[in-house]
């Protein structure tokens, strides 16, 4: 294989994916709170809701806090005249060689939470499925669809 990709994405991913776990990661809190509505008027039964509590507060540290830090430290991606290289997983790490021949386009994206830390998404589709480099600055992010559009303009003129 390859050599393992060096290029790093930005450090705010952790805050931006931090509030975005966070927003989600509310969820876990769901089932405390059904079972505490349904049995409100009956006999609640404390023991239940603290674990459901305890669990989901576990959770929600863990995939708010923990994860995003993780997930940051394992994305890595390089761009060459060959192909883009993307290594990214905590537990089961995956990577996702591009030939650029096979990209149909690029786009850049951005969210709400992205863009209050000036990050944005670069996109690259191919014939089969669309692959993602997440959480560059948007300098970089322009830059390096820039540079993979030009380099499938170049490749596409030699054929």
């Amino acid at each position: 294989m390859n050599q393992i990709p060096t290029t790093r994405i930005h450090e705010s991913a952790v805050n931006a994916w931090t509030i975005t776990a966070s927003l989600y990661g509310l969820l876990w809190f769901f089932p405390s709170v059904i079972y505490l509505s349904l049995t409100w008027n009956h006999t609640v039964d404390w023991v239940l809701f603290t674990i459901l509590t305890t669990i989901a507060l576990v959770l929600f540290i863990a995939t708010s806090f923990i994860l995003p830090k993780l997930r940051w430290k394992r994305w890595r991606y390089d761009v060459s005249e060959k192909e883009i290289d993307m290594l990214r997983g905590i537990i089961i790490t995956t990577r996702t060689l591009v030939p650029i021949n096979r990209v149909q386009h690029v786009d850049t994206r951005q969210g709400p939470i992205y863009r209050k830390f000036g990050l944005s998404s670069v996109t690259i589709s191919t014939a089969a499925t669309t692959h993602e480099i997440p959480a560059l600055d948007d300098a970089t992010a322009d830059a390096l669809r820039n540079t993979i559009a030009t380099l499938v303009r170049r490749v596409k003129e030699d054929v």
